[in-house]
């Protein structure tokens, strides 16, 4: 079953197209990476899929028009843009009290729990906990509730590097299961590869690459090339090319991994060297790309 299906989205604001026409699926029970630069639509997507903003084309969230149809819709979903939204006078009992008063879905019990896990003081103010503490209060907030669809935009901006993999561990161990589906946005692309199911890049409102991660593991190889056999990597015509201690690292689609074996060091790109490779400009010894791949 798809949780989000979307054909044609479209979404303008005066003469500046900011969806042009994408095309998404995402099935319950998967986690899809949406990664793409500042001003790329990934905001204006997930306006669209919580019912923020009007959009043209079609758009189906929980067999739903997130349109029409948003109050039944945020029965069965959650948001969590940057962690700072909650109000810095509010202490953090008051914000479970108010969570339990406003979703139905909400189990305290439950928020209660996650809580306990932690040093965070039920009296204490927003204001006083550190930037990893308040993550650790919305995420208690969140997982207590029993929704079906989760939306993270940027949901670990600022927090240094051991509360954002507390973040993603906690959402994956105590959160996650197969009748619920998460998208992600993040600039911390590497930080979520183990943990997303689906990819889909975005830039300039288009869809440039979407594809599982199995496809992503099978489809795309890089190989740090032995001196001698640069020229027979670069007849294979890799997508990117780029240099590293010296060596040449090529990238490449749907090359044999037995034939890339024999030039040198293969591996499977971090999702950030694709993103380099899809997105940025030709490199040096690459060919002019034709455009992204789409599942």
């Amino acid at each position: 079953m798809a949780c989000i299906e979307a054909r044609g989205l479209r979404k303008a604001f005066g003469t500046t197209i900011a969806l042009d026409g994408v095309e998404l699926r995402v099935e319950e029970g998967h986690i899809l990476g949406l990664i793409g630069p500042n001003g790329a639509g990934k905001s204006t997507a997930l306006n669209a899929i919580l019912g923020l903003t009007p959009y043209e084309g079609e758009l189906k969230v929980l067999g739903r028009d997130p349109w029409t149809q948003r109050d039944q819709l945020m029965r069965d979903v959650c948001f969590i843009a940057d962690v700072a939204v909650l109000p810095r006078w509010i202490r953090v009992s008051q914000a479970l009290d108010y969570v339990a008063g406003v979703h139905p879905r909400f189990d305290r019990a439950k928020a209660e729990g996650f809580l306990a896990k932690t040093e965070i003081r039920r009296s204490s103010k927003v204001r006083q906990l550190s930037k990893g503490m308040v993550a650790q209060l919305h995420l208690a907030l969140v997982m207590a509730i029993d929704a079906r669809l989760l939306v993270l935009d940027e949901p670990t901006l600022g927090l240094d590097i051991l509360f954002r993999k507390q973040f993603y561990d906690s959402l994956l161990n105590d959160y996650f299961d197969r009748s619920r589906t998460i998208i992600v946005t993040t600039h911390q692309v590497e930080e979520i590869q183990h943990v997303i199911t689906d990819l889909m890049f975005i830039n300039h409102g288009r869809s440039v690459l979407n594809c599982s991660m199995e496809e992503f593991e099978s489809r795309y190889a890089e190989v740090m090339v032995h001196p001698e056999q640069v020229a027979a990597a670069q007849a294979l015509r890799p997508m990117h090319v780029r240099q590293v201690f010296g060596r040449s690292v090529l990238l490449f689609d749907n090359v044999d991994r037995e034939q890339l074996a024999t030039l040198g060091d293969v591996r499977t790109p971090g999702i950030a060297d694709l993103f380099v490779a899809v997105m940025g400009p030709p490199s040096r010894g690459a060919p002019a790309r034709q455009g992204g791949g789409s599942k």
